[in-house]
C-alpha cells in the first residue's frame, strides 16, 4: 500500500523536515500541475538542494526567503539536478553563479544546456509537421504557427559551464549520506534517482511520484522514440531496489511510502492503456489525437493538449515497435494507426 506520512505540504517560504537534516520545501509553477517538491539537505559546509522550480522573479524571492530563514544563511555548496526539464532545474544556473556547483547526468545537462540556448519566435516547420500528423485540428495548428512557442529559456536561467556527472551505479556523499544513483528513462532521459544507503530515504523525481504517472512523450527532435518502452524496462529494473518502508521524495505531491506497489501499479496502467489502446485499433484506425478517448478516459482541454498528444504518440510508437499496429492511410495530412 501507499502511505503518505505527511497530510499537507509545506506552506510557501516554509519547510518541513521530513528526515535528520533533510528539508522538503515547494516552490508555484503556472500550470495545472501548480507546485514543484525540492529538498535541501545538510552538509558540514552547507545545503545541497535538489531541483529548483522555474526561475522566475517570484522563484528568486521565495528562495530568498528560504535561505535567510530555514536554510539559517548557509550557503548553497551544491545543486542536484534529477533531470532536465525546467520545473526542476530552472534556477541551477542561479545558484551556480552564487557559488554551488551542479551535480547532474551528462545527458541531462546537455539536453538542458542546448534548449536553453535555442530560442525561437516561431514553431518550427518539423513541429509543425509532427503535429500535422499526429492530427492536432487544423484552427489549432494555424493558431501555434501564428503564436511565439514556449521557449525553454524563458523559465531556465543561463548555464554557466562546468557540472560533475551522474552516472548509473556511482555512490556519492551529500546530506551526510552515501546514496547509490540509478537512471531512469522514458519521462527524461536519463533521470537519476538516488537510493540511501544508510537509512531508508530515496530521492525519486519525476521518475517516482505517488499518484500521478509523469509524461511520456514523443517531440519533433526524435518522432519515433520509444519512450514507453524505456518507462516500463525503467520501472521493472528499479523495482528491484524498492523495499515498502523506504520513505520516498517525489518532484511532484507528497512524500510516500510502499514504493514496490506504486511500481507495480506504474506498469499495469500503462500496460493497461496499451491494451485498450490495441483492441480500439482492431475496431477501426485512429490518429494519435482520435486516440486521446481511449487513453485518457476524459475530455482533455487545451491546456493539456499538447502534453495528451505527445503521451498519445508515445503508446502509438509502442504498439508499432511491437508490431501490434502500424499506419494504414492519411486524413488531412494525419496518419491513421491500425491493428
Amino acid at each position: 500500500m501507499i502511505r503518505t506520512p505527511f497530510d499537507q505540504p509545506p506552506a510557501e517560504g516554509t519547510a518541513i523536515t521530513v528526515a535528520p537534516g533533510v528539508l522538503w520545501m515547494r516552490l508555484p509553477l503556472p500550470m495545472k500541475l501548480d507546485h514543484v517538491n525540492v529538498y535541501a539537505l545538510q552538509d558540514d559546509e552547507g545545503w545541497t538542494i535538489v531541483d529548483t522550480g522555474f526561475d522566475s522573479p517570484q522563484a528568486r524571492a521565495i528562495w530568498q526567503g528560504l535561505l535567510d530563514g530555514p536554510l539559517a544563511g548557509q550557503p548553497v555548496v551544491r545543486v542536484i539536478g534529477t533531470h532536465h526539464h525546467p520545473d526542476h532545474i530552472g534556477l541551477a544556473g542561479w545558484f551556480m553563479e552564487r557559488g554551488a556547483d551542479l551535480w547532474i547526468s551528462r545527458t541531462a545537462w546537455l539536453m538542458a544546456r542546448m534548449l536553453v540556448l535555442d530560442v525561437q519566435d516561431r514553431a518550427s516547420p518539423q513541429a509543425l509537421a509532427f503535429w500535422r500528423r499526429a492530427g492536432m485540428p487544423p484552427e489549432m495548428l494555424d493558431l501555434r504557427a501564428a503564436e511565439r512557442p514556449f521557449n525553454f529559456a524563458d523559465v531556465v536561467h543561463p548555464l554557466p559551464l562546468g557540472f560533475t556527472r551522474l552516472a548509473q551505479g556511482d555512490v556519492v556523499t551529500f546530506g551526510r549520506r552515501r546514496w547509490r544513483v540509478a537512471m531512469g528513462h522514458g519521462h527524461a532521459p536519463c533521470h537519476a534517482t538516488f537510493w540511501s544507503l544508510d537509512d531508508d530515504l530515496v530521492i525519486g523525481g519525476d521518475q517516482l511520484l505517488p499518484s500521478i504517472s509523469p509524461n511520456l512523450g514523443v517531440y519533433p527532435t526524435e518522432p519515433e522514440a520509444d519512450p514507453v518502452g524505456e518507462w516500463l524496462d525503467s520501472c521493472t529494473r528499479l523495482r528491484e531496489l524498492a523495499r515498502p518502508d523506504q520513505l520516498v521524495l517525489p518532484g511532484h505531491k507528497l512524500p510516500f511510502t510502499g514504493l514496490p506497489f506504486r511500481l507495480d501499479q506504474l506498469i499495469a496502467n500503462h500496460r493497461m492503456a496499451l491494451d485498450r489502446l490495441a483492441q480500439a485499433l482492431t475496431q477501426g484506425p485512429r490518429t494519435a489525437v482520435g486516440c486521446f478517448d481511449i487513453l485518457y478516459r476524459r475530455r482533455i482541454g487545451d491546456g493539456e493538449f499538447g502534453l495528451a498528444l505527445v503521451e498519445a504518440v508515445a503508446h502509438l510508437n509502442h504498439l508499432h515497435r511491437a508490431g501490434v499496429i502500424g499506419p494504414v492511410g492519411e486524413t488531412g495530412g494525419a496518419v491513421l494507426w491500425g491493428a
